[in-house]
């Protein structure tokens, strides 16, 4: 579990990349420079872990590009304390960047493989999410229930209802919609029944998919 000065210059650079490409928020800028991301890949992607690429990780998902959890992470808008819901837990990243912010995080992982190497990984970094739970996505939390914001790290076909539905009134609900390619589209929840919807350009995600694996 090295973090080494090397690591620090290179994610140093990464941050810099980020300006170039039009990420402003500063706490989330703050947390991909503390983050090591190196840490969050297969060893064997030591060497590129600061490049603003996607990865392959465990179960045939991917650790998305920094840029992506950093757009994702710029339009939740996230507060300290704020309890947010986290469809994908993927390799952890995005979590660990929520974390930073100071966010209470809740999150959710089909993949029983990917679930255990977070479950070990997080208390080795002294990150600490406050729920981490092995479950089917699209029926998020609702015993947890309302939240300040969700956000879905896997591009999904539709808005799953159940999500809607554990959104506070004002809460953010960001997800890549579409299937080949998706459009990043963010949820602002009005009141009971409304919400007003926002599309912010294609990304590219591994599919949500439903049910335990």
């Amino acid at each position: 579990m090295k973090d080494t000065g090397k690591h620090q210059g290179l994610r140093n650079q990464l941050v810099s990349v980020l300006e170039q490409k039009g990420i402003t928020d500063k706490s989330v800028l703050e947390a991909i420079k503390k983050i090591p991301r190196h840490l969050f890949l297969n060893s064997s992607f030591e060497d590129y872990a600061y490049q603003d690429k996607a990865f392959p990780i465990a179960a045939g998902q991917t650790i998305s590009q920094p840029y992506t959890v950093a757009f994702q992470s710029q339009l939740l808008e996230v507060k300290k304390e704020h309890k947010i819901l986290e469809i994908g837990t993927g390799s952890g990243y995005q979590t660990a960047v929520l974390c930073l912010l100071g966010a209470k995080v809740f999150s959710v992982e089909r993949q029983k493989e990917l679930f255990k190497q977070t479950s070990i990984l997080f208390p080795k970094l002294n990150i600490r999410p406050k729920y981490l739970s092995f479950g089917d996505g699209y029926k998020g939390l609702p015993n947890y229930a309302p939240f300040d914001s969700i956000i879905v790290t896997a591009g999904a076909p539709f808005i799953p209802q159940p999500l809607m539905a554990q959104l506070k009134i004002g809460g953010r609900l960001v997800i890549p919609l579409g299937t080949e390619v998706q459009i990043m589209t963010l949820l602002i929840r009005k009141n009971e029944t409304q919400f007003e919807k926002h599309e912010f350009g294609e990304f590219r995600f591994v599919p949500l998919l439903e049910d335990k694996n």
